[in-house]
């Protein structure tokens, strides 16, 4: 979002949650695949506060597409516990965005990290778009491509 001085902010939204029965896997903690599932969560939060739900989106003629996942996993997760999904804006590309996202408990320890890696793509073509211009101002100006 810019600032008075024309600057961009990162912004970044906190999601809270609790780790459920049905999120552990038979060694006793969180399932990897559930990591996955708890970033979309973040990343579903995120675009909602910034103003940016799916039918918005959509309207300005653009619906966003995971390309990469870059995903490391630093502690177990066991059930019952309270975690806080940070996703923050990272960088911007023509077609394309990244978001950094973490996972922590809620004493801060990072239980995962990593950046996800979105296009932009025209919803009846499917084909990659340029960011519409006021989506493209919720990250830092565009230094390198993406």
């Amino acid at each position: 979002m810019p600032t008075s001085q024309g600057e961009t902010r990162l912004l970044e939204v906190v999601l809270e949650t609790v780790v459920r029965c049905t999120e552990i896997d038979v060694n006793g903690h969180v399932n990897n695949a559930k990591y996955v599932e708890y970033l979309e969560w973040g990343r579903e939060e995120w675009y909602d506060r910034q103003g940016f739900a799916y039918d918005r989106l959509k309207d300005l003629g653009a619906i966003t597409v995971v390309v990469n996942v870059n995903l490391s996993f630093r502690q177990p997760c066991r059930q019952g516990d309270p975690l806080r999904i940070i996703t923050r804006s990272q960088r911007r590309g023509r077609t394309s965005f990244a978001l950094t996202q973490r996972i922590q408990r809620a004493d801060g320890t990072v239980v995962a990290d990593g950046v996800v890696t979105l296009v932009t793509v025209d919803p009846d073509t499917r084909l990659a778009r340029p960011l519409p211009a006021e989506f493209a101002r919720l990250f830092p100006p565009m230094t390198e491509p993406v």
